[in-house]
């Protein structure tokens, strides 16, 4: 597996819910993701991949929600921005009891309520539509306004791509919630530094990255994105910086877990044959 070279102090636990519990219930995710995408031979596995250890973290670790109430008014708000990536997305909603694990075995069907970009109207527990790069952001910004305004003590949280980023709407929101101090909204960047058909550096650099937030305002901490007590500790702490929304750049491996797609581009989009499912599938198991 590809070392990333983000050294963050894991905690064992933190409150009711350890490390462990939360990589058993990522494991669960990435399978149940490539499962989706070997079926449909359609989806964006890599990304499933690098981003279902944030999830599980935020869902199993994290956020408020009650799956037998998706519009529960306390709930935490979650955005996923990256809504080119909904494999790892419907599969951490099946884990989390928004939908029974068996619909996950119609996705990309027709009128499956799992399309190939998260829906509002179709999907309990999804807060807006995304997949159009660049929409979850400002999406989220107005929702933690919303609570600021109405005196709710629900949070905001979005995840975004790196690939993603240099969309002008991302910033935007940005600068609107640096000047605001939203710090009830946290961002957690997916920065597996790859995107479709190349790395994102090559497509448009965003170094200097944290330096950047922080020019519009942000407070902004960064984190090895497959530490799941890492990620437990960062996510529970409350802002980074008092007044301020935060930033979490989460160093990530595109095809995190599976190690033929690892750092490889080409699973930005790729489709499983049998073969790749087996192995896949035997990685990941307990």
């Amino acid at each position: 597996m590809t070392s990333i070279a983000i050294d963050n102090t894991s905690e064992p636990a933190v409150g009711n819910v350890t490390a462990a519990d939360i990589a058993e219930r990522a494991r669960a995710i990435r399978r149940n993701a490539l499962r989706m995408a070997f079926h449909a031979q359609l989806g964006h596995p890599g990304g499933d991949m690098s981003v279902a250890d944030i999830l599980a973290t935020l869902y199993f670790g994290v956020l408020r929600f009650d799956p037998t109430r998706p519009d529960w008014p306390e709930r935490d708000r979650f955005v996923m921005s990256k809504g080119h990536c909904p494999g790892a997305l419907y599969a951490t909603l099946a884990e989390a009891g928004y939908i029974p694990r068996d619909t996950l075995d119609t996705y990309m069907q027709p009128l499956s309520m799992l399309n190939g970009h998260p829906n509002r109207t179709y999907l309990p527990g999804v807060e807006t539509n995304t997949g159009p790069l660049g929409h979850g952001m400002p999406v989220s910004v107005g929702s933690a306004i919303a609570a600021k305004l109405s005196g709710a003590g629900y949070r905001v949280y979005v995840v975004t791509g790196d690939g993603e980023l240099p969309e002008g709407s991302n910033w935007e929101a940005a600068m609107l919630a640096g000047h605001r101090g939203l710090d009830n909204l946290t961002l957690i960047i997916d920065r597996n530094r790859l995107q479709q058909g190349a790395t994102v550096a090559e497509t448009n650099t965003l170094e200097p990255l944290a330096d950047k937030w922080r020019a519009f305002g942000w407070g902004v901490t960064e984190v090895n994105g497959h530490d799941h007590g890492a990620l437990l500790g960062i996510l529970r702490s409350g802002p980074v910086e008092q007044d301020k929304p935060t930033c979490i750049i989460a160093h990530t491996v595109k095809g995190n877990g599976v190690s033929f797609m690892e750092n490889e581009v080409k699973w930005h989009h790729g489709v499983l044959n049998q073969g790749h499912f087996d192995q896949a599938m035997a990685e990941l198991q307990p």
